[in-house]
């Protein structure tokens, strides 16, 4: 059967005083913009994007649409609430979850903006 392991695809580049540099970027160091960030400050530079965003109603609506839909599974569930009933108590408490989130990550985000700017 055929060898798998692959070889290296570039050569070691020796020098005319006889170094061989090391394989990987052997020009110019990178300036801090090329420079790539380590995992943890990009997740923390997308966690900041994300939070200077304003809320949108439709963010809410889709939150709200998964916590209301959990709650109607709960109480045909739990509560034995007939499914008929319980789509009735979906549409109040998509409304009220949708309204309450909005509002509460309007609080929020202003809260925040807040602390920034001091």
């Amino acid at each position: 059967m055929a060898q798998t392991k692959r070889k290296r695809r570039t050569k070691h580049r020796g020098t005319a005083a006889g170094t061989i540099e090391a394989r990987g970027r052997t020009g110019r160091k990178p300036r801090p913009e090329e420079r790539k960030l380590d995992k943890q400050a990009q997740s923390a530079l997308r966690r900041e994007e994300r939070l200077n965003k304003p809320p949108t109603w439709r963010n809410s609506f889709n939150r709200a649409l998964v916590a209301s839909g959990i709650f109607l599974i709960a109480a045909i569930v739990v509560l034995k609430v007939k499914p008929v009933s319980g789509i009735s108590l979906l549409v109040f408490v998509l409304a009220l979850y949708t309204v309450l989130g909005y509002y509460t990550d309007m609080f929020l985000y202003h809260r925040r903006q807040r602390k920034k700017s001091k």
